[in-house]
């Protein structure tokens, strides 16, 4: 107590610390960000003036202004940390840039021709202005679907025999094939479907089921992968208490281990469709070109998307500039097709979700 009492009277007793440190304002980034944008037009006033170039200079000053100030006021560790975040943010939108750049540019120049003509009619007797891909978008629905056909059932059997069955060598090789084919080039697909019907129906062939047999060729390791990981997931719990019940193997699988996965395998298979659509190199090979629409994948030529913008830009008529706004039209068209599956993939993982509670 007495020595409680002398602390107390202790004049030259010295104030607590405190526990909170120095910080910027939250205003700080914009005002280095403005800061830099000053010295950004200066710099530009005396070296010529360019958007990008003022862009890229405010970024690096307003940068450099806000990491000293927070050196000075917040201390070396909290200005590393600021270090730190403008790097992973500028990395974010350097990587950002050719992608909103890309839309951009398609955005704006296939609006030119995004009508109702372009998605009702074909080039069937058209030599200049007008004309649409009706035609193309036809074939381009008709080989997806028909490559979906062929690539889901032995993509889901496959990933069913790796996971339920498939035991030793011969699962290793599958596994190992799968592993290859998933990273082999489209043209060597394309390849691979020509040699195929040449064998059978002689060279010079051009089939739509020609294309979808080479697009099932980059779908079906996509689909083995996917319905093997969502496989994986299933808790060996509901196939022990469906075997305890009884029920056989593969009644199990399909009532019990297939429906608990429908959704992720349904989403592989949205996201693998919208991996082949846009591809161009195997129809180069294997359907050829037609400006009429063919509604029959075995017989005849077979137009698609990516050929028709393909042939559009680097084979067009007089005058250069219709065939040019086709191409950026039909380009246009393949990245909503692609966003609607990826968004669809989405919806179906959503849908299917396991529900909280």
């Amino acid at each position: 107590m007495p020595a409680l009492e002398q602390v107390g009277r202790n004049p030259q007793r010295q104030p607590p610390t405190s526990l909170v440190s120095r910080s910027l304002p939250r205003w700080a980034p914009l005002g280095a960000l403005a800061a830099g944008a000053l010295v950004a037009a200066a710099a530009s006033a005396a070296l010529g003036p360019t958007v990008a170039g003022f862009a890229i200079m405010t970024v690096v000053a307003g940068s450099l202004v806000l990491v000293g100030a927070s050196a000075a006021v917040e201390g070396r560790r909290r200005a590393t940390d600021r270090t730190a975040s403008i790097l992973v943010t500028g990395a974010f939108l350097l990587a950002l840039a050719p992608l909103v750049s890309l839309l951009w540019t398609v955005v704006t120049r296939g609006l030119g021709r995004f009508d109702a003509e372009f998605f009702t009619f074909s080039m069937t007797g058209v030599a200049g202005a007008g004309g649409g891909a009706f035609h193309a978008l036809v074939g381009t629905l008709v080989i997806t679907a028909l490559a979906t056909v062929i690539s889901v059932p032995i993509g889901l059997m496959t990933g069913v025999y790796l996971v339920e069955y498939g035991h030793g060598r011969l699962a290793r090789a599958i596994t190992f094939l799968v592993d290859v084919m998933t990273g082999i080039p489209s043209i060597v697909a394309g390849l691979f479907a020509v040699a195929l019907f040449t064998l059978f129906l002689g060279p010079g062939v051009r089939l739509g089921i020609m294309g979808s047999v080479a697009l099932s060729v980059l779908m079906i390791p996509l689909v083995v992968r996917s319905t093997e990981e969502m496989l994986k997931l299933v808790p060996n719990e509901l196939r022990e208490a469906s075997y305890a019940l009884g029920v056989p193997k593969w009644l199990t699988i399909v009532k019990v281990v297939l429906r608990t996965a429908v959704g992720g395998i349904a989403t592989g298979v949205s996201l693998a469709i919208a991996r082949v659509l846009g591809e161009t190199a195997p129809l180069l090979l294997t359907t050829g070109l037609t400006s009429g629409t063919n509604w029959n994948p075995f017989e005849g030529r077979m137009a698609s998307l990516p050929i028709f913008a393909w042939y559009q830009y680097v084979q067009p008529g007089i005058p250069i500039q219709p065939f040019i706004d086709r191409a950026w039209t039909a380009a246009l068209v393949l990245i909503l097709l692609v966003m609607a599956f990826n968004l669809l993939a989405r919806l179906i993982s959503r849908f299917f979700a396991p529900k909280a509670g």
